[in-house]
C-alpha cells in the first residue's frame, strides 16, 4: 500500500484539486435544480477529462518543461500571451471564489468575519506554497483529498431512487434551454478546467527530475512503462474526482431537490445535503469539505498561473526551488493569491461566484484545449513518450466537446 500511495502523484492530486469549493458548489448547483436529470455529464466527460490530462502529463514528463513552454514553440506570441492570460483571469477569479467560499464555510461554523477568514486563507495558501518544498507539500495535498469522501458516505445515508440515478446517467436528457445549456458549460468548465493541464505538466516536469520514473529518461525500452505510470496515476485521479462529483449530484439531488429547494444560495443551503449523515455537525462537516479542498486547490490555482507565466516569459521556477533562487516565480504565486483575496472586496455571493468561476473556466478551456493538442501534432520537443492515437482523437474530441457547449450556449 506504501508503494502505490508513493507511485500516485501530480494525477491524484489534480484529480483532487478539481473538486475545489467551485466544484463543490456548481456540481451541488447542478443537484439541487435539476435533480438527477444532469449525472450523464460526470461519465461523458470521464474519458475526455482523462485523455487530456494524460497528454499535458506526457507533454510535461517528456519535455522536462510546463505547457507554456511548450505551447510558445507551436503558437505565435501573441497567441500565447491571449492564452496565458485568459488562463490568469480565470484562476485568478477561481481563487476569489474558493476564498469567500472557504471564509462562508468557516463563518457557518464559529461565526465572525466571513471576509476576514477568507484573507487569511489566502495568507495561509500563499506561505505554504512560499516555505514547503514540492515533495513534502504534495503529500500534504494527497492527505487532504480524504475530505471528499463525506459527500459518498452522506449518498448512502439517505434513500436513494438507484433506477432513476442509472436511467439519468446512462440516458442523457436532451431537453435544452438556455439554465440547461449554461449549467452544462458550467459542470464541462468545473471538470476540466484548463488550470489543471497546465498544473499537472509541470508537477509531471518536476516529478521527472525527482521521482523513480527519472529512470524512465535514459533507457528508451521503458518508455512505455512511463506512459503506463502516467496513464494509472492520471486515471486514478480523474475516476476520484468525477465519482465525488457524482455522489455530490445524487445527494444534493435527493437531499434538496426533492424536498422542493431548487436553488441554493447560500453557503448554508449547500450543507443542508450533509444533513441526513452529519446531523447537527452538518454545517462543520460542510466547513471541513469546502476548507479542505479549499487548501488544496488555491496553491494549484495560484502555483499553475506563475507556471504559465514564468515559462512563458522564461522565469526560473519551481515550487522546489527556494523562494530566493526563484523572486519572479513566487511572486507571480503572490500576486494571483493576493489579487484573488483583492477580488473579495466586490462582496459577490460565494455560491453566485463559485458558479460563475466554473463558467468562466469552461470557455477559457476550449482556446487552451486546441493549443495542447497542436503541441501534440507538431511534436516539437517531444522526444521519448508516444502518445497513442486513441488518446489523440480523445484529446480533439473533448475540445470539440467543449467548444460544442460553448458555442450552444452563445447560440
Amino acid at each position: 500500500m506504501r508503494g502505490i500511495w508513493r507511485a500516485l502523484g501530480p494525477g491524484l492530486v489534480t484529480g483532487a484539486a478539481d473538486d475545489d469549493p467551485s466544484g463543490i458548489a456548481t456540481y451541488s448547483q447542478a443537484g439541487a435544480q435539476f435533480g438527477f436529470t444532469l449525472l450523464w455529464t460526470v461519465f461523458l466527460t470521464l474519458p475526455f477529462m482523462a485523455a487530456i490530462q494524460i497528454i499535458s502529463a506526457c507533454i510535461g514528463w517528456d519535455t522536462r518543461q510546463g505547457l507554456a513552454r511548450n505551447l510558445g514553440r507551436v503558437m505565435p506570441r501573441p497567441v500565447l500571451y491571449l492564452l496565458v492570460a485568459a488562463l490568469l483571469m480565470a484562476n485568478t477569479i477561481n481563487i476569489a471564489a474558493d476564498l469567500a467560499a472557504m471564509g462562508e464555510a468557516l463563518n457557518l461554523v464559529i461565526g465572525g468575519s466571513s471576509l476576514m477568514y477568507a484573507v487569511l486563507f489566502g495568507i495561509v495558501c500563499l506561505m505554504a506554497e512560499i516555505f514547503i518544498p514540492y515533495h513534502r507539500y504534495a503529500g500534504i495535498l494527497k492527505m487532504m483529498t480524504l475530505v471528499l469522501l463525506f459527500y459518498v458516505a452522506a449518498a448512502f445515508s439517505v434513500h436513494i431512487p438507484w433506477g432513476e440515478v442509472a436511467m439519468a446517467t446512462l440516458v442523457p436528457d436532451m431537453k435544452f434551454n438556455q439554465d440547461v445549456l449554461l449549467m452544462i458549460v458550467a459542470l464541462f468548465g468545473t471538470t476540466i478546467s484548463p488550470y489543471l493541464f497546465f498544473w499537472q505538466a509541470s508537477q509531471e516536469a518536476e516529478e521527472s527530475m525527482l521521482s523513480h520514473r527519472r529512470m524512465y529518461a535514459s533507457h528508451p525500452d521503458l518508455r512505455k512503462n512511463a506512459f503506463h505510470s502516467i496513464s494509472i496515476d492520471t486515471w486514478v485521479g480523474m475516476v476520484f474526482s468525477n465519482l465525488v462529483a457524482f455522489f455530490i449530484i445524487v445527494t444534493t439531488a435527493a437531499t434538496l431537490h426533492t424536498h422542493g429547494i431548487n436553488r441554493i444560495d447560500t453557503a448554508s443551503q449547500a450543507a443542508e445535503a450533509l444533513r441526513p449523515i452529519g446531523g447537527p455537525l452538518a454545517f462543520a462537516l460542510f466547513a471541513m469539505g469546502i476548507i479542505g479542498t479549499g487548501l488544496l486547490a488555491v496553491p494549484v490555482l495560484a502555483g499553475s498561473a506563475a507556471y504559465a507565466v514564468a515559462e512563458t516569459f522564461k522565469l526560473p521556477g519551481s515550487l522546489e526551488l527556494p523562494a530566493n533562487r526563484a523572486i519572479g516565480f513566487y511572486a507571480i504565486v503572490a500576486a494571483a493569491t493576493l489579487g484573488g483575496s483583492a477580488l473579495l472586496a466586490t462582496k459577490i455571493d460565494p455560491i453566485t461566484m463559485l458558479f460563475w468561476a466554473a463558467v468562466i473556466n469552461g470557455i477559457v478551456a476550449v482556446p487552451i484545449m486546441i493549443a495542447t493538442m497542436f503541441v501534440v501534432v507538431s511534436k516539437r520537443g517531444m522526444r521519448l513518450l508516444a502518445i497513442p492515437r486513441w488518446l489523440t482523437i480523445l484529446g480533439w474530441l473533448a475540445a470539440a466537446l467543449m467548444g460544442l457547449a460553448v458555442v450552444l450556449l452563445i447560440w
